[in-house]
């Protein structure tokens, strides 16, 4: 019933996750790199500008151009059509010569897959994280940080009619789920404010009530063991989650569990749900 499932939409939510990584990149955060490496003289200029190319496709991007990579990046067109150029001769870029446009080419694959496969914590948590789906009707996902955003690397879904359309490599906000609110607590203190400068001074005008939200959530973190996110990422999606380094890699991730809120309401994330990803976190963490 899975493949055939209806499924509740969070484009809006994903492009806004995805979009403020871009503007992250090609405003402030750019330039914030650019100036704390210029004295570096380990650091290959070169290599991060190809790096950041690679980075700027999206899973809402099929095909990207010069133009909008050099938008993205911030980058000169005539410097991205060198970089676009080489990556695709290494094999990390495909052109295409009837659209004049590029999409992430089987190096990049290889490298992703490499990624995944080492990241033991996925093969002994999917069983765990399929039990949880399936006794609580939800969709369950493993996630880790990717500068202001959490990407799915494991996903579970229950036979329920109706879930969410996210999968592995789906990206979501940081600063108003439930699995980001919950890395936020768990991770080191410098990590923390970095995170939340660069969310401030991306929208300083929301920024108030995302603060608010994150202070709640760590309250939640310390007094419930979870993160919740009631409401607050998309009105009719609730979920809760927990984080915690794994066992091998000591990798900080997050276990998020969730749903459509006319389905999965608060209650049941809190009563039936809540002591069982605690438990799970535990067995996957390394302390």
């Amino acid at each position: 019933m899975n493949d055939t499932a209806m499924t509740a939409q969070a484009p809006e939510s994903i492009a806004l996750a995805e979009a403020l990584d871009d503007e992250t990149e090609s405003s402030s955060g750019h330039s914030d790199s650019a100036s704390n490496t210029k004295e570096d003289r380990h650091f290959v200029t070169a290599l991060a500008r190809g790096l950041e190319v690679l980075s700027c496709f999206r899973s809402r991007d099929k095909l990207l151009g010069n133009q909008e990579l050099a938008r993205r990046c911030g980058l000169p067109k005539s410097t991205i059509s060198r970089l676009t150029y080489t990556l695709t001769k290494l094999g990390y870029l495909e052109h295409d010569p009837e659209l004049g446009r590029y999409r992430l080419g089987s190096a990049t694959l290889s490298l992703g897959s490499v990624m995944l496969s080492r990241m033991d914590v996925r093969q002994i948590a999917r069983p765990l994280m399929q039990q949880l789906a399936d006794s609580s009707q939800t969709m369950v996902s493993l996630g880790s940080r990717d500068r202001l955003s959490m990407i799915y690397v494991e996903n579970c879904r229950s036979d329920a009619a109706l879930t969410l359309s996210l999968d592995v490599g789906s990206r979501i906000p940081l600063a108003t789920t439930a699995m980001g609110r919950a890395y936020l607590a768990r991770c080191g203190e410098a990590e923390r404010h970095e995170i939340m400068e660069r969310a401030r001074e991306y929208d300083e005008y929301a920024w108030p009530n995302v603060r608010r939200g994150i202070d709640r959530a760590m309250e939640e973190h310390r007094t419930l063991g979870v993160c919740c996110s009631f409401g607050d990422w998309q009105p009719d999606v609730n979920a809760i989650a927990v984080a915690f380094y794994a066992r091998e890699s000591r990798m900080l991730m997050s276990l998020n569990c969730g749903g459509p809120a006319f389905i999965v309401s608060k209650e049941h994330l809190m009563d039936h749900v809540r002591p069982q990803m605690i438990r799970i976190a535990e067995r996957l963490s390394a302390a």
